[in-house]
């Protein structure tokens, strides 16, 4: 795979297929890590005298112009981070992309409108998503793909533009790849696995793959449930999915049969009902027994003698990868599981990696310093697949 380094870019227009997609209130943009990921590929190319055409998606519109996921907050946040104004154009590949590509001068930077504002991003009609890519492609003489969040979808942008363009990966995907491959080759042991977030059907893949390579599973979130209901538990009102539960109970099983550490939550922080993420509003929750939720309770946190247990299993490990919340982080009464996992991260001398997603934004918002981690993904769902083993698109179609 060849890096931004093995091309010749002064004078070039080069097309970054970025990820800004970053969470908006409005106009107002509540987290800005993908950006500022994306700012050291992109200033590197400016210093090489590149014509720098930015892409990226963000939301899930319908493909077609919706006000609500337009990329200009993105605009005026990336000008602030890189120093310098940002051109935006407001579409991706009709006249306004045509004529800001146009008046671009070596060292400046463009951004265009949502990928996904045209239909043929994310069609699945190989000759649909080639059109557009075609019409991508027009407007630039290089590739870099460096958004590593979409690296798992098969997307014009991502997957069929490389096709049609001399290409390279970025800084940013390189440097991702040098760290999952930490987490997948000659790996530093105890290997320890924390994953939460809601659904398990979201996680089921990754942990078949990591019974064969890690020492201990950690389990929390909304997921943690169907884990306890396999196990017989009461779980009350708390997330469930029934259709899961003779997948986890052969996971369990297989754990135990390799010897794989499986740790469920022994006490959860419950309420009558799901948060107000809006108001914060006190929700007044109680610790239980892991094992007995009140049948009209909602678990919606790990408990204290979990938080202490879990750090405990954290202390001796020498490599640890975080996937997803152990609870609804964003309200504070139920924070403080996902807080106690990313206070054990910091704490720990282990060569720590937190896999994007949830629980990168939980970093960030928790206050968490994002040096005092080894590493802190862009991509959650791109980090699960490459863990799983998967073929990644957008990383095949980087090969050379």
């Amino acid at each position: 795979m060849k890096t931004i380094d093995d091309l010749q870019v002064a004078g070039k227009r080069v097309f970054v297929r970025a990820d800004l997609n970053v969470p908006l209130d409005g106009e107002t943009i509540t987290d800005d890590g993908r950006i500022r990921a994306a700012v050291p590929t992109l200033a590197k190319l400016v210093q090489a005298g590149a014509k720098v055409i930015v892409a990226s998606h963000l939301g899930r519109p319908k493909g077609e112009p919706d006000p609500r996921f337009s990329l200009a907050p993105v605009a005026r946040r990336l000008g602030e981070l890189l120093g310098k104004e940002v051109a935006f154009a407001a579409d991706t590949v009709g006249d306004g992309a045509r004529r800001v590509v146009d008046g671009l001068a070596d060292g400046d930077v463009a951004l265009l409108e949502n990928l996904r504002f045209n239909a043929g991003e994310t069609s699945k009609d190989d000759a649909e998503r080639g059109a557009f890519a075609d019409r991508l492609a027009a407007l630039a003489d290089l590739y870099v793909g460096d958004g590593f969040g979409a690296v798992h979808r098969k997307h014009a942008s991502v997957y069929d533009l490389p096709a049609r363009l001399p290409h390279a990966a970025g800084d940013l995907i390189a440097a991702e790849l040098t760290v999952l491959k930490q987490l997948t080759e000659n790996v530093k042991r105890p290997y320890a696995v924390v994953l939460g977030g809601a659904k398990v059907s979201d996680k089921l893949g990754v942990i078949g793959h990591l019974l064969e390579k890690a020492d201990r599973i950690l389990i929390g979130g909304g997921m943690a449930y169907t884990f306890l209901k396999a196990q017989g538990h009461e779980i009350g009102t708390s997330l469930l999915q029934e259709d899961q539960i003779p997948a986890v109970q052969e996971y369990l099983a297989r754990a135990k049969e390799r010897g794989v550490e499986f740790v469920l939550p022994v006490d959860v922080l419950v309420a009558p009902g799901f948060p107000d993420l809006k108001t914060k509003a006190p929700a007044n929750p109680r610790a239980v027994s892991a094992a007995e939720i009140p049948a009209d309770q909602q678990g919606l946190d790990i408990g204290p003698e979990t938080r202490k247990l879990y750090a405990s299993k954290l202390t001796d490990a020498a490599t640890v990868f975080w996937n997803g919340p152990m609870g609804v982080f964003e309200h504070p009464d139920f924070a403080e599981g996902t807080k106690a996992v990313a206070q054990a991260l910091v704490e720990s001398p282990a060569f720590t990696v937190v896999g994007g997603g949830d629980s990168a934004a939980a970093v960030r918002i928790l206050g968490f310093d994002e040096k005092a981690f080894g590493h802190i993904s862009t991509g959650g769902g791109a980090s699960l697949e490459y863990l799983e083993g998967k073929t990644l698109p957008g990383l095949a179609a980087l090969e050379d």
